[in-house]
């Protein structure tokens, strides 16, 4: 079986694809850049907004993955939630359609049905938009995804980049004005358990018209993650508590500058939390998920 990929080479995307090939699947990537093409693993060079390479990633594919998405909008690039996370399913859905492809696996993003922000909306109206077109439609929404970046951008790298290394207090979130009234906590997944996820859902029919949230195997607070990337970089971090509204004072005047660290939206989601239960990673995989601890983010070490 040949998977049209599309999303294939960001960080979740590349370990999806390692895992496909390691389960004897053959690929179809769009790449910004194009690349070497292996008997297992065919590239195109092609944007999102390019209808004949999104065609042309499609042809002679049994299965559609989409993968892209962004944590961050930056309008005036020409960068946003509805070119790449609605726009772009639109396009690669209706090709498949046209193609004759009827099964398509979809990550999308726990949270989302929400709505609170053009993250989420633009995420749930994809879901919504390929499941009525009439695909055999598996989507799987993960939580925060970690794992070592292989050089792209990871969640756990980047805390500790902003907030464990620089030679300040990090900062504590919480929701309310009192540290213990709105304690943050998301269910942080790793990489790997992820890819095997979508492998799993792949290649059993039984995931065909079914969600899945995808979490680790606790809900860890805002603090104890950083504590816990601090401690696996063999650091120790002093945490000033912040509360997030005073937070989105500062973002409301200044997150359309690209250095600024948090936008009000993803102070909104931040507030709204990111847990779920590990049971259905666990069914999809066969397996407990591994845990967010210094074992699993050694490579912050290095």
């Amino acid at each position: 079986m040949r998977v049209a990929v599309f999303g294939g080479t960001g960080f979740v995307g590349n370990y999806i694809v390692d895992a496909l090939h390691g389960a004897g699947f053959e690929t179809s990537l769009l790449s910004r850049d194009g690349g070497d093409t292996s008997a297992q693993s065919r590239r195109v060079a092609g944007t999102i907004d390019d209808e004949v390479a999104i065609r042309k990633t499609l042809e002679g594919c049994d299965a559609v993955m989409y993968l892209i998405g962004i944590l961050r909008a930056f309008p005036r690039k020409g960068i946003t939630f509805e070119a790449t996370q609605y726009d772009g399913v639109v396009r690669v859905a209706d090709a498949a359609r046209e193609l004759g492809i009827t099964r398509f696996v979809l990550m999308s993003a726990n949270g989302v049905e929400a709505r609170r922000t053009p993250y989420q909306v633009t995420k749930y109206d994809a879901e919504r938009y390929v499941a009525e077109a009439g695909f055999d439609l598996t989507v799987l929404r993960p939580s925060v995804v970690f794992g070592d970046p292989r050089g792209r951008m990871e969640f756990a790298t980047q805390l500790y980049r902003d907030m464990v290394r620089p030679p300040i207090p990090a900062v504590g979130f919480h929701t309310g004005w009192r540290p213990s009234a709105g304690v943050i906590r998301m269910s942080p997944v790793h990489v790997e358990d992820v890819a095997d996820a979508f492998v799993e859902a792949l290649r059993n029919p039984e995931t065909i018209g079914q969600t899945y949230e995808l979490g680790g195997p606790e809900a860890v607070s805002w603090n104890d993650m950083i504590r816990r990337i601090a401690a696996a970089a063999g650091r120790r971090k002093l945490l000033i508590a912040m509360p997030t509204a005073l937070m989105r004072v500062g973002a409301t005047l200044f997150d359309w500058l690209p250095f600024y660290p948090v936008t009000r939206d993803q102070l909104t989601m931040l507030e709204l939390g990111n847990e779920c239960s590990p049971q259905p990673i666990r069914d999809l995989i066969g397996r407990d998920p591994r845990a967010f601890d210094e074992t699993s983010l050694s490579y912050l070490s290095s």
